[in-house]
């Protein structure tokens, strides 16, 4: 569900025409709703309520301070993967229990601030890494939880390109690996072993993945048990799938009930790591219609927002509903396209699209998840201004960039001043 509805041949967000907001505030404009991020986490909150986990928003997937904050505000801890998004999770107030850290490439600088700073735990991604947090450690004199990721070599029907759980990718340990780092764990004597991870990918709509994968990890630790090695923590990762077009995801509810009975048997604290599922339909991208291009072959809909402000068309071949903030009941094939110079600069290809005229505004739906995470000044673009829509009322949450922002941190050399 989400708060983006049409009335009166209208588009709205929550009770707030969205063409108000295009108008008021510019495009490309992101614009988020504030009650459909909060329903999300509560809908995922009560479906595992049986189980009382620690619900970790996945940062990457939208790091806006107040979406970052609203979700901290209502109980949720926070998943990092960089020391940037550990400075904006305490910025925003999570309490360091509540952040656990990814990553596969983690510098030594973050992971002395992580240490520093007091964070739950790493999620270890390999053996190098692992001996590196325990020298960082023992240089402060101080331990520190890690969990070990599980790579549990398990198939998902997602692009290529998000798919994080099999043995070809670079994430995670193979269980063979992870029971022999198991079972020398006391070598490592300023790190305390205490979890397992598993996270198999990105908008997975189907729970038979996530069922294998847990199988595959509850087998694990009744393995290591027999030696003796008990663990205080499973992180499940997130990956849970949204609609973009014709998708048929389970609810959390349904993905609880396939679930928690096998978390249940583990007798281990439960992490999950959720981020698309959370923000990915409060969100939505409003761009204009600045030329309509006609071609013997084809259409192009040129609008003022690219593969700059949003990404994933361009690089995953990924689909958003495109759609008119006033109902235009005529529709055509065309090919959405924005300013950028490259060719794979698009929102939509070969798609019927709203029969549009210069100056119409459309939105491109479900973009609150890795849309402006993902943006870019390529072309020296102005990257977007976000708005929130909360309580009846509009939150400018990020303002539009300006020239100067471009060039904050360019400097020209001495030498080069000279004729």
């Amino acid at each position: 569900m989400h708060e983006f509805l049409y009335k009166n041949n209208q588009l709205y967000c929550e009770n707030i025409l969205v063409e108000r907001l295009a108008k008021t505030y510019g495009s490309p404009l992101y614009v988020y709703s504030y009650a459909t991020l909060v329903d999300h986490f509560v809908k995922l909150r009560n479906a595992f309520a049986s189980l009382d986990p620690l619900i970790c928003y996945s940062v990457k997937a939208n790091s806006n301070l107040a979406i970052l904050k609203a979700l901290v505000n209502i109980g949720a801890g926070l998943d990092i993967v960089s020391g940037g998004e550990l400075s904006r999770a305490l910025e925003v107030g999570c309490p360091a229990k509540k952040i656990v850290y990814a990553s596969v490439g983690k510098t030594d600088q973050e992971i002395a601030k992580a240490i520093n700073k007091g964070i739950l735990f790493f999620n270890v991604e390999s053996l190098p890494e692992l001996v590196n947090i325990n020298r960082i450690a023992r240089g402060k004199n101080k331990v520190i939880k890690v969990a070990i990721r599980i790579n549990p070599d398990v198939e998902v029907k997602t692009h290529k390109f998000i798919t994080t759980g099999k043995i070809t990718n670079k994430f995670g340990i193979d269980l063979n690996s992870a029971y022999k780092i198991l079972l020398m764990r006391n070598k490592f004597k300023n790190v305390c072993i205490c979890g397992l991870h598993i996270h198999i990918g990105s908008q997975i709509t189907q729970g038979a993945p996530f069922v294998a994968a847990i199988k595959k990890v509850s087998n694990f630790i009744n393995k290591i048990s027999l030696k003796g090695i008990g663990l205080e923590y499973l992180n499940i990762g997130g990956g849970m799938g949204i609609i973009y077009d014709n998708e048929n995801p389970q609810s959390a509810q349904i993905y609880a009930n396939q679930i928690t009975p096998l978390l249940k048997k583990t007798g281990l604290k439960i992490i999950m790591e959720p981020g698309r599922f959370i923000v990915g339909n409060a969100g939505i991208l409003i761009t204009k219609v600045l030329y309509i291009k006609k071609t013997p072959k084809k259409k192009f809909i040129i609008v003022d927002a690219g593969m700059n402000d949003l990404i994933r068309p361009a690089l995953y071949g990924a689909y958003h509903n495109v759609v008119p903030l006033r109902k235009i009941s005529q529709t055509e094939k065309a090919d959405l396209v924005g300013p950028i110079c490259e060719s794979g600069d698009f929102l939509a290809k070969a798609r019927n699209i709203a029969k549009v005229k210069v100056g119409d505004y459309l939105a491109v739906m479900s973009a609150g998840a890795y849309g402006f995470s993902m943006s870019s000044n390529y072309n020296s673009r102005l990257r977007a201004a976000e708005v929130m829509v909360a309580r009846g009322k509009i939150f400018v949450i990020r303002k539009r960039e300006v020239a100067r922002d471009l060039m904050r941190n360019e400097l020209i050399p001495g030498f080069l001043s000279k004729p």
